[in-house]
């Protein structure tokens, strides 16, 4: 499938707001390097809805296809 996948970038604070958002769960929040941020954790369950994007208050999060 060529579904758009969410994309985390560093200006992720690790809000959790796209965790909310994501009605397949495929998000989670991970500290790494000492910061908190969202990763995809289940690629092949993500729906490519992009709801994450459009709650991210800080631009962090852009669909990508894959």
């Amino acid at each position: 499938m060529n579904r758009p996948l969410p994309v985390i970038t560093e200006r992720c604070t690790g809000c959790g707001r796209c965790i909310g958002a994501c009605p397949p769960r495929v998000l989670w929040l991970q500290v790494q390097d000492w910061r908190k941020r969202a990763v995809l954790h289940d690629a092949p369950g993500c729906t490519g809805c992009s709801l994450c994007a459009a709650v991210c208050p800080f631009d962090a999060i852009r669909m990508q296809r894959r």
